[in-house]
This record gives structure tokens, sequence and C-alpha cells, in this order.
């Protein structure tokens, strides 16, 4: 008699049908594996999926990213957001390199004690590279579970998170613990997702939001994230075919990419206020073209809402800020790593002579 739940059977077979062929699918090397984890966290797989080939091109092992500058690994990484993620990579892989040669480990229990792997990550690493009968939760494992079990639990309050693993983990087919994982993860990819078509569900009859008409109420979730607005007024002050830039510092977003110059403001303001906030360039106004403005960038906590001028200040005209600050050409700013918000404001001024140069 099979000891395993119908849901998981089910699960399984409607994943044997329905997977999505991805090449972290086709290997069990932990590098590769463990690279996708990253690289997919906060990021949909359409997107993610490009950066992953990137990345197995230019750092094809474990010792190639270690060893990467890491102004390098972030321009790969522009575009991904959550900076924090190319940083944390390279910190395991330089843990993984000089205290295990090479070779990652194999539990859920030491890799969760690297940088950047969480509890999901922990569990999807060693069952998919090494079978560990350990089971994934992320926010598609919370939404079918709660859906399917009708568990109305709140999945904001951390306590409860509990009751989602000890489910998880009762429903998994340990002697199929990777394909079991990599079953509900697509299943609440592409079914089960935050506005699915029931329809077509073919768990549908045992499923308590179905047959009680709580599919759009569940999971719960009470938190509201507070989204702070920001107001950025870029300068691209540009001197002998050189603009001036900066690398962002540490504690806040961004931090380790180039970005203009900035002034910082709590309000949307003219360029007269803006310079009033920043006596150092004051004698901008009589150089400073505007440039259309970039849309508003979102972030999971901020918006970004900016403007930008170009400042053609004179070859002959004596001006250094010093510090933090670097004259580069539009080649090799081209080859620094830069937040979207700045490519974006690049790629819509090409036509700057220092870009088309």
């Amino acid at each position: 008699m099979s000891t395993i739940h119908p849901f998981s059977e089910q699960l399984v077979s409607w994943y044997e049908k329905n997977a999505r062929d991805l090449p972290w699918r086709q290997t069990n090397d932990p590098y590769l594996i463990w690279l996708s984890e990253v690289i997919l966290q906060q990021t949909r797989v359409a997107q993610g999926l490009p950066y992953f080939e990137k990345f197995k091109e230019n750092f094809p092992t474990v010792f190639d990213l270690a060893a990467a500058p890491e102004n390098v690994l972030l321009r790969h990484w522009q575009g991904l957001g959550y900076y924090s993620r190319a940083r944390n990579l390279q910190k395991t892989a330089k843990i993984v390199v000089e205290q295990f040669k090479g070779f990652f480990p194999k539990s859920y229990q030491e890799l969760i004690k690297l940088p950047g792997i969480g509890p999901y990550s922990a569990a999807a690493i060693s069952s998919f590279a090494f079978g560990e009968p350990h089971a994934v939760v992320d926010g598609n494992v919370f939404r079918i579970l709660a859906r399917y079990f009708g568990i109305e639990v709140d999945i904001a309050d951390s306590k409860n998170r509990k009751i989602f693993e000890k489910l998880a983990n009762d429903l998994l087919i340990k002697s199929q613990a990777a394909k079991f994982n990599q079953s509900i993860m697509e299943f609440g990819s592409l079914q089960c997702s935050p506005s699915p078509n029931c329809d077509g569900c073919p768990i549908k009859i045992g499923c308590f939001a179905f047959l009680n008409g709580k599919v759009n109420s569940l999971p719960v979730k009470t938190n509201k994230v507070k989204i702070l607005s920001r107001f950025f007024n870029y300068f691209v002050i540009e001197k002998n075919n050189k603009i001036l830039v900066k690398k962002r510092a540490n504690k806040d977003i961004w931090e380790g990419l180039y970005e203009f110059y900035l002034i910082e403001t709590e309000s949307v303001l003219s360029l007269q206020e803006i310079l009033l906030n920043d006596k150092k360039i004051a004698f901008f106004a009589n150089f400073t073209n505007e440039l259309p403005a970039p849309k508003p960038h979102q972030l999971s906590h901020q918006k970004i809402y900016s403007k930008a001028f170009h400042v053609q200040i004179p070859d002959n005209f004596e001006f250094e800020l010093g510090g933090e600050y670097e004259w580069k050409s539009a080649i090799e700013l081209e080859e620094l790593g830069k937040p979207v918000l700045i490519g974006n404001l690049i790629t819509d001024n090409f036509q700057l002579p220092v870009f088309n140069s």
C-alpha cells in the first residue's frame, strides 16, 4: 500500500507532462544549481535565464567566480537588481574554494551556513544536487499548500513558516526529493499562480480554496510593504570628453555600482532649487541643460523619481571634486557596473556627444 499522499502523486504526474526544459534541470552540478537558485531569487525565469547562461559562460567554475574582480561581477549582474545577491554569490564562491577546495557542502545544514543561502535555497541545492530529502518552501509553496489544504494563517508571520515546512516535508516523496521539489515549484509558477486558471487544474477536486471559493483570499498575508519615495537629481558632468562618476557607498541601494553626480532632495525641485542644496556646484546653472526625465524606477521597498541634467564644462575650466569622484570616458563607463536607472539614462541620451564619440 502506497504511503505517498495523492496530492504528491498528482503533482509529480503533472510535472512529468508539463515541466519546462530549463538548463539547470539537466545537471546535478551543485555549482550550476546554486548559480541558478541565486539568480532566480526575486527574478522570473524568463528574465533570469539569459543571466544564467551569461554567468555560466563567463564564470564556468566556482574558481572563476571566486577570482573575478567585483566590478566585472557587478557588470554582468547589471539589471537583475538586489545587488547584495551578487556580492554574497562571490563570498560563497570564495568560501567554497578556500575552505572546501571547490566542492560544495552536500547537506542542508552545511549549505545554509553560506552567505546568501537561506532555507529555501539550501533545500533546493541539497535535493537537486545530492538527493537529500528536504522540502523546499517558498512563496509558490506557501500559496499551493495554503489553497489546497485550507491553511488560513498569516504567511507574513515568521512563526507560521514551521506549519508549512512540516506539511511540505510530510508530503515530500523522499525517494524522489528532487522531482517532488521541482514539481511543486513548477506547479506554483505555471498552474497555481497568484492569478490561476483553476479550470485546467488537475488537483482542483481536492483543493479547499477551489471548493470553498477562497482561491483569491489564500494565502493570507496581512503586511503591506511601505514604499519609500526618493528624489534623485543626476548631473551628467562632461569635460574633455569624459564624465564625472562615483561608486555608490555601502548601506544604501546599488552599493558598488557607478552613477553620475547626484543630488538627492526630499521632493521634486527646480534646477535652481536643486543647486541651492549643493553649494559646490552652484555655478552649474551657467552650463546646464535639462534632459528628458527617466521614468520612475520601482524597487521592492523604494520608488525613485529622478531628473537629469547635462553639464558641459569648458575644457579649460578648472573643476575637480576629488575624493571618490573619477573622470571616465564613455567607453570606460560602459565597462563599469551601473544601476538600471543609469543605463537607461545613457540609452535615452546617446545623442549627447560624450556618448556618441
